[in-house]
């Protein structure tokens, strides 16, 4: 990833011209990823070339979460108390021109790292993720993700499957 990098989206961003084929995702990153993040919804991050900055390759919103352990998939139910804390992976997307090279999962391991650092402050027991279709749960499946055993398209990653994923 050295020609790569992940920052915090900011202005010089060229959010106009990114389009990775899902219009509600263009139109998130468009016009509502800077407004959650100045109200401190969520974060968004975006993936550029180093030698072009303002190109957007691809994005992932994070956000924190309440789970509650009722709706997880069997064991976690009984090793957790009623709520408890998460991160949420809101939006991840790829630029059309930019599909198929290893870029979702380069932001799928830094929304990883990114919840590892936060468990490492306040604890995290793993982070939720809701599909938009079979194609997307089955992407996250690849990673580790458990469809919660009331909505399928409802995904849970335990901390220890990310701390697992990241430290190999």
């Amino acid at each position: 990833m050295n020609n790569y990098k992940i920052e915090p989206l900011s202005k010089h961003h060229n959010r106009k011209d990114f389009d990775c084929g899902e219009e509600a995702l263009n139109q998130y990153l468009l016009a509502v990823a800077s407004q959650h993040a100045k109200k401190s919804v969520s974060r968004t991050f975006v993936l550029i070339e180093v030698d072009r900055p303002e190109k957007i390759l691809g994005f992932v919103t994070l956000t924190a979460c309440e789970i509650r352990a009722e709706f997880l998939p069997d064991p976690y139910p009984k090793k957790f108390p009623s709520k408890v804390s998460g991160a949420k992976i809101g939006r991840l997307a790829i630029d059309k021109a930019h599909q198929q090279k290893g870029f979702g999962s380069q932001l799928m391991v830094f929304a990883m790292s990114q919840a590892l650092i936060v468990h490492g402050s306040i604890g995290l027991v793993g982070m939720m993720v809701d599909a938009k279709n079979d194609e997307a749960k089955a992407y996250y499946r690849h990673y580790g993700f458990i469809p919660l055993p009331d909505n399928s398209l409802t995904l849970f990653l335990p901390i220890k499957t990310i701390q697992e994923a990241v430290e190999d």
